[in-house]
């Protein structure tokens, strides 16, 4: 089976397409397996209208339209249109084996295909130079086959018909295997992605460590990561890349192993290593492309944390009096300027602070009247929830944020939370 339909979409008309087709039968549920089992059509719809009728609908494989089945009652005029010529035409580019499937499965045929051809001019166009007109001929196969209640229905294939049908077929075919291939490319990117971010918790005495990343796409670009620096001093990482999807998971990943490579290098101060990712992202992407990124280097005998915030939102450290510090920027973002240098801050941490850093997926929440989650709120809910440990915390604070912002996430979700103990 297939459409006929061979014209562009035109973005400026609504769509319009064939919707149902009526055919009279006396038993509805009879009809259903003589289409379903014997011609391969498939169920579109089945419900009980309001009137009490039962409302059957069944469609060919590729659902170009649909046939209804209605069983009239018996004194009703259109009880009289069952058993008759129903005028409907389906269309396949191969008649004989579609006569010979449906055969086997016991569908009536009136007679075995049989080809025809006719003469014609199109109109009014011409026929392309060097065409005779009166050589012009349209082939077609034609049979006719009966329902379980004598309505007749004419299977056909028309030459031109048929090479459009291959035609859409094979775009079709081709369309569906991109798309597989698309989504299964996503799915191992999603897999690959999902393996950047921490898989084990890092063996720090004085601080509890958690963090989580909800992106809006199944990829995307922000990044958190902890690591092991050595001689009692652990990293804490976080980082937006802009843009979304695809592209961004791209950045993000460059970034990440940009990072690891560089503190594999042994570079100790974070000022350093900072301009070294820099140079080395700059260098790797294309001049619009660019991350904020927070990087701290905490030492676990000295509870001492070294900073440098590179144009990312600022962490907030709650005391554990409720009072809060705010991590501002220290430089501006990274991969924008191949000259770039940014400040180094520090902060002695207490038993019972807690240090949150996150993305502008969190802030940036909005609900239903575009009002933002903000840094009020998330302060608020860091401070009702902080008894709980950080894994409690994140869990507590994401759904606060997803009840505020119930509509479709529009960025991806990252909170890391260390806790002082």
């Amino acid at each position: 089976m297939g459409s006929l339909s061979s014209a562009p979409v035109d973005t400026q008309r609504p769509h319009l397409r064939v919707h149902a087709i009526n055919v009279y039968v006396r038993d509805q549920d009879r009809s259903l397996r003589f289409f379903r089992d014997q011609l391969g059509f498939d169920l579109a719809f089945d419900a009980q209208l309001q009137t009490g009728d039962r409302w059957l609908a069944v469609a060919p494989p590729d659902g170009s339209a649909l046939l209804t089945l209605i069983a009239p009652k018996p004194e009703s005029r259109d009880y009289l249109l069952i058993g008759r010529p129903t005028g409907i035409v389906f269309v396949t580019e191969d008649v004989p084996a579609k006569y010979a499937e449906w055969r086997r499965r016991g569908v009536h045929f009136q007679y075995a295909p049989r080809l025809r051809r006719v003469k014609y001019q199109r109109q009014p166009t011409p026929p392309p130079s060097g065409v005779d007109e009166e050589h012009q001929t349209w082939g077609g196969v034609f049979t006719h086959f009966k329902d379980l209640d004598g309505n007749s229905f004419a299977l056909v294939g028309f030459d031109e018909v048929t090479r459009e049908i291959e035609v859409q077929r094979r775009a079709l075919e081709e369309q569906r295997e991109a798309e597989r291939r698309a989504a299964q490319e996503l799915a191992i990117a999603k897999d690959v992605q999902a393996r950047l971010f921490p898989q084990i918790p890092l063996p720090v005495k004085t601080l509890e460590c958690a963090g989580t990343c909800i992106q809006a796409r199944q990829v995307g670009g922000d990044y958190f990561d902890f690591l092991d620096l050595g001689e009692g001093c652990f990293g804490l990482v976080t980082g937006d890349v802009a843009g979304k999807g695809i592209a961004a998971a791209l950045l993000m990943a460059n970034l990440q192993a940009n990072l690891q490579i560089q503190c594999g290098m042994g570079l100790e101060q974070p000022r350093a290593l900072l301009r070294s990712v820099n140079q080395v992202f700059h260098k790797n992407t294309n001049e619009s492309a660019y991350a904020t990124l927070f990087f701290a280097k905490y030492d676990d005998e000295q509870r001492r944390l070294r900073y440098a915030n590179c144009g990312h939102l600022p962490p907030l450290l709650l005391r554990r009096d409720n009072s809060l510090d705010r991590l501002e920027s220290t430089g501006t973002v990274l991969g924008l300027f191949r000259e770039w240098d940014c400040v180094v801050e520090e902060r002695y941490l207490c038993e019972g602070d807690i240090l949150a850093i996150y993305t502008d997926g969190i802030t940036e929440a909005f609900n239903d009247t575009d009002e933002e989650f903000g840094e009020d709120r998330l302060v608020d809910s860091l401070r009702r929830h902080r008894h709980l440990p950080a894994q409690g915390i994140i869990s507590a604070v994401v759904e606060e944020v997803r009840r505020f912002s119930a509509y479709e996430q529009h960025d991806d979700i990252t909170l890391t939370i260390a806790k002082c103990r």
